[in-house]
This record gives structure tokens, C-alpha cells and sequence, in this order.
């Protein structure tokens, strides 16, 4: 790596993913030393540990008590439901692969979201990929409500550390999300469009919806955990997206399939038309 310049934990983790995906990494090897990595990047162990982290959270490392990383198998199955992070990235480079791309989100934050779709966008920058259009539409929660969930396991008081926590990785991941799109209008002259609207409500699941032929569901499954914010401990009930399991519907698999992701779209359409609003990410 070019020692000239420090390299961040997501981009370390991108390097990492892509060695991965093309097989100089495979299933069951050892991943080097934290001392290794944190050499060959010219950073701190700290920044390898972070990266490690989103490597696992996706799925495609195993982590076991007393022994190194090892990357994770990858089910042979095609549309057996897997983890978000490992299900999504390639149904999305897939859905980039036609002319006119468009994508429907609800999710609780776009934190699954905006990692998956950088294999997209790499994909376009390597031109493997030559969409002439992206619409990309995100439901969230309204920063308004007061969530089902993430909350403080000893409820809520006046000041809310929980929710400021989530608010502001709502905010973050969604304008990253957009930034690496809409950059894709100068660098490519792709039509790109992103949009958000507020939900008035908790989602209890997330939803994909690519292209109006797939329909990608996932369950939010909550547990109790802490979390450092602002130097404080916080203890609260909360989900962590990118392992909940998404299952696959598609339109060309039959009537049930088609029934699914047509009336997944309906929803989807009536939420944003009716009872959404504006979304300001700040």
C-alpha cells in the first residue's frame, strides 16, 4: 500500500472484500496478523480492529475465542437466505447491470444499504457496469417519532442519548449513500436521482426492492447490547441490521414470488405517496 497517505477502516475493509471477492482470499484461509495488516496499510491496530469488525458484522469472516479470523463460507445455494451484507452486494450488482436501475428502501438506517452498493459503484468505475439511469428512493424513520426501537433498556428521559446516537448514523450513512451516487452523474454522466422521505413509524423489517423484479425482506431482531457514544455506556435494546437474514422473492419464480414483490412494490409506493414526509438529513 502507498505509504503516503493513511488509509480509513472502511477502506481497508473495501481492500480486504475485494480480495475476497476475486479469490486471493478464500474461504477458510487465515486473514494476516492485526500487526501485519496495520503494516502493510501504515496504520494503527485500532483502525485494522474497526475494519475486521465490519468484515464480521457482513458475514464474511468467522471469528472464534483464541484464534485468528478465517474468512467465512459462502453458500453454493443460490437464494438461500443469508445475512444482509452477504446477500445484498451481489443482488445489487445485479440489478446495476441493467439500463435502468431502480431501487426501493425501508430500513431503520442506511447502514446495510451504503456498504452493499459500493461493489455496485465500483463495478461502474471499473466499467463492468453501464446503467444510463439510477432512481433510488429510502424510507427511514422521521427523526420526529419517538423510536420502538433503538431505546434505552432504562426507558427514556428528557435527554435521549439513544436516539441522538441513531439520528446521527442515520444522517451520516444516507449522505454517504448519496454522495457515492450522485458523484456517479460527473464521473459517468449517469441520470442519478436519490431521494428520502420520513416514515412515521418504526419499520419492523427492511425491505429491497430492485428493478421491480425482486423483492429483498428482512426481520429486525431485537437484543440487548451496549454501545460506547460520547464517552458514555449505553445499554439499550437494538438491532444489528446487516445479520438479519434476508430472503429472496422474485418475480420470475412463479405466482406466490410475483404476488410478493407486486404487492411489496404497492406498499412501498402507497407509504411514499400518503403518509411520509420530507426528509432533511441534518
Amino acid at each position: 500500500m502507498n505509504g503516503s497517505r493513511s488509509y480509513s477502516p472502511q477502506e481497508i475493509a473495501d481492500f480486504l472484500r475485494d480480495r475476497i471477492r476475486t479469490g486471493d482470499l478464500k474461504a477458510g484461509d487465515r486473514l494476516p496478523t492485526q500487526a501485519d495488516l496495520a503494516e502493510e496499510f501504515g496504520v494503527e491496530r485500532g483502525a485494522v480492529r474497526q475494519a475486521l469488525r465490519l468484515l464480521q458484522e457482513a458475514g464474511l469472516l468467522t471469528v472464534s475465542k483464541g484464534s485468528p479470523p478465517r474468512i467465512a463460507e459462502q453458500s453454493p445455494v443460490p437464494g438461500e437466505p443469508q445475512p444482509t451484507m452477504v446477500a445484498l452486494a451481489p443482488r445489487l450488482s445485479e440489478a446495476f447491470a441493467e439500463s435502468q436501475v431502480r431501487l426501493d428502501a425501508a430500513c431503520l438506517t442506511a447502514e446495510s444499504l451504503m456498504l452493499a452498493v459500493g461493489e455496485s459503484v465500483r463495478l461502474i468505475h471499473e466499467g463492468r457496469a453501464r446503467p444510463k439511469s439510477i432512481d433510488v428512493r429510502v424510507l427511514l424513520p422521521s427523526r420526529e417519532i419517538t423510536l420502538a426501537f433503538p431505546a434505552p433498556v432504562d426507558g427514556r428521559g428528557e435527554d435521549d442519548p439513544v436516539h441522538q446516537r441513531w439520528l446521527t448514523m442515520r444522517n451520516a450513512q444516507a449522505q454517504v449513500l448519496q454522495h457515492n451516487l450522485l458523484a456517479l452523474r460527473a464521473t459517468h454522466g449517469i441520470d442519478v436521482h436519490v431521494t428520502f422521505r420520513a416514515l412515521v413509524f418504526t419499520p419492523p423489517i427492511k425491505l429491497y426492492l430492485l428493478n421491480g423484479e425482486e423483492a429483498l425482506l428482512g426481520y429486525y431482531v431485537l437484543d440487548e447490547r451496549e454501545e460506547e457514544y460520547n464517552s458514555q455506556t449505553l445499554e439499550m435494546y437494538d438491532i444489528l441490521g446487516s445479520q438479519s437474514v434476508l430472503f429472496s422473492f422474485l418475480r420470475s419464480a412463479g405466482e406466490r414470488d410475483a404476488a410478493f414483490v407486486e404487492q411489496s412494490q404497492r406498499w412501498f409506493d402507497a407509504l411514499w405517496k400518503t403518509i411520509t414526509t420530507d426528509l432533511t438529513l441534518s
